[in-house]
């Protein structure tokens, strides 16, 4: 009888051995992916967060007279952000920006699906030849577009050879060169979501359409569209924050007359020499990104799921 008793209890505890044994052996497979983690972790904390939280600890600080950051707590600053004159720069920062998101989308649209309709064996090169441009630096590109369109510059030379226009346009400075120097500098970031997004779709869907009498314009509405939605939205998501803070092309292209969030920053920052001011307009742009993300992504899985 002893020896049945041991011998139920050595079962008995069979399982709580194995349970240990369980969770030491995902606590061994959790360390390697801890160790591999790290290193991105770090850089995250040191280039991501503590500089974040050094921008918000300084825009609730006061300005000094002298250009630097008193330690005095205040919200002035976010409420300054609500004054007329910066909030017009925010609202046309946003409307340039909405008009420049549709603009790209449009034509990255319109070019993703022109190249991923092409033969498998062109499609790289096609796509190499769209990003080759760009592995130049972007201020060089920029002054070519000052080149192009300026009163001795291409454009207005082909006009006046083929008679088009005999007096030269006044292209520069100009809203409208402000929106060709965008579309160029993000009609890469627009194509190549949406590419990825119909290149991993399964197209023989448009040529059955085709064959059932669909129409170009049905086609696009209810089957393109539906498959590259989801890089319809991160296209938008890619252009829309970051158009807010161009600098470059506004200053060169557009003369400095129309100012946007990234201008807004560099007045504040250099000529008011406001740091709290600046570092309070940044955290406010970064919580729009975030919502904006979050937005974004709330749609996409919409999207992905109805696609699917």
């Amino acid at each position: 009888m002893q020896a049945v008793s041991a011998l139920a209890s050595s079962v008995d505890t069979l399982p709580n051995l194995n349970s240990t044994t369980s969770r030491r052996s995902a606590r061994a497979r959790k360390w390697p992916l801890l160790l591999l983690l790290a290193p991105a972790c770090l850089v995250l904390l040191a280039f991501v967060v503590i500089p974040l939280v050094l921008v918000f600890r300084d825009s609730l600080d006061a300005p000094s007279i002298y250009g630097g950051v008193t330690s005095k707590l205040t919200v002035s600053n976010y409420t300054t952000i609500f004054q007329s004159t910066y909030l017009g720069v925010i609202r046309h920062s946003l409307l340039v920006a909405a008009e420049n998101t549709i603009l790209c989308v449009s034509v990255g649209y319109c070019v993703a699906y022109w190249i991923v309709t092409r033969p498998p064996s062109r499609q790289p090169i096609l796509i190499l030849l769209l990003i080759v441009p760009f592995w130049t630096d972007f201020i060089v590109r920029t002054f070519t577009w000052i080149n192009l369109l300026s009163d001795q510059g291409v454009l207005n030379g082909l006009l006046r050879v083929t008679g088009i226009h005999r007096t030269p346009l006044q292209l520069i400075p100009s809203s409208t060169a402000v929106f060709i120097g965008l579309l160029y500098a993000f009609l890469p970031t627009a194509v190549l979501p949406i590419y990825a997004a119909l290149r991993n779709s399964d197209l023989t869907l448009l040529e059955a359409a085709e064959d059932l009498g669909c129409g170009r314009i049905a086609l696009h509405r209810r089957i393109v569209f539906p498959l590259a939605s989801v890089g319809v939205l991160a296209s938008a998501l890619l252009i829309f924050v970051p158009t807010m803070g161009v600098y470059v092309i506004t200053v060169l292209l557009g003369g400095g007359k129309q100012l946007l969030i990234g201008n807004l920053l560099e007045t504040v920052y250099l000529e008011f020499r406001d740091i709290p001011l600046g570092a309070a307009i940044s955290i406010v742009m970064v919580v729009f990104m975030l919502v904006t993300l979050a937005v974004v992504a709330t749609a996409s899985n919409v999207l992905r799921k109805r696609v699917q």
